[in-house]
């Protein structure tokens, strides 16, 4: 995969989490891919337990958007900070492992808050 291929892979997640399409979310994944954010406060193994994450048959309403994706093509890594709203709103930071074009690992690290992305970012946004 190529840094587009995972720009479209992430998008992807982006456009099914917020149209509660979760079959189409948990389809980015490989079967056992692992998603975490550590120290295993969410932890979900296999697509299966993506199906449930991304709302399963009945989904809430939920949207993640991507402000910085990066990919490294020789290691298949890829990192994203985003902004996750759903009951409350998070923005976090994901850095994830791909294999055969789909996600393999999944690590993530988020922080609750209100702000606006270029407000929560501050002078570091870019």
């Amino acid at each position: 995969m190529d840094s587009s291929g995972f720009a479209d892979l992430m998008r992807t997640i982006e456009r099914a989490w917020s149209t509660g399409d979760a079959a189409a979310a948990a389809a980015c994944f490989t079967e056992d891919a692992v998603y975490v954010e550590p120290p295993d406060r969410q932890r979900y193994v296999g697509r299966a337990e993506l199906v449930e994450l991304s709302g399963g048959d009945d989904p809430r309403p939920m949207s993640i958007t991507w402000h910085n994706l990066v990919f490294d093509p020789v290691r298949q890594v890829g990192v994203g900070e985003y902004t996750f709203r759903g009951r409350r709103q998070f923005h976090g930071m994901a850095i994830v492992q791909v294999e055969e074009g789909k996600i393999r690992r999944w690590r993530e690290y988020q922080f609750e808050s209100q702000l606006d992305w270029p407000d929560f970012a501050g002078d570091s946004h870019f």
